[in-house]
């Protein structure tokens, strides 16, 4: 199995959590296409079986610029592709994941987790909850 981890961080928060995803997807024994949004290969990443996006919440609630560049060059190639989002938040209530949700459902998206959604740093416990979350995600 060929999974893509790709994402954006502002402030290492979401980058923790890419790292978590990709470790415990490792640790699953998938092949991991591991990359920033701004250098991510769209190609390499719609043929993976699994495609897992992080964003950090930005301004008012919206991704991040790269990612948002990125997700919208893929987007109307992701009917049927499994797709999991993921981000890190300061302030506001995932307002920034649920639009992102509604977008992967319009474009036929298979959302194959709950968004992981953790606040400020990820502590210890969002460290593996965000591993517990990869792991059931390329179930």
């Amino acid at each position: 199995m060929k999974v893509a981890v790709i994402y954006a961080s502002t402030t290492g928060n979401t980058e923790a959590m890419a790292n978590a995803i990709s470790d415990a997807v490792k640790a699953a024994g998938a092949e991991v296409i591991f990359s920033t949004a701004d250098s991510a290969n769209k190609d390499d990443v719609l043929s993976s079986d699994v495609i897992l996006l992080g964003s950090p919440a930005m301004g008012d609630e919206v991704l991040e610029d790269s990612v948002e560049e990125f997700y919208s060059g893929i987007e109307g190639s992701l009917n049927g592709k499994k797709v999991g989002i993921f981000g890190s938040y300061d302030w506001g209530d995932g307002q920034w994941l649920r639009d992102w949700t509604d977008r992967l459902n319009n474009a036929g998206a298979v959302s194959i987790a709950e968004p992981l959604m953790v606040h400020l740093t990820p502590e210890e416990a969002d460290v593996e909850q965000c591993k517990a979350w990869a792991a059931s995600a390329i179930k």
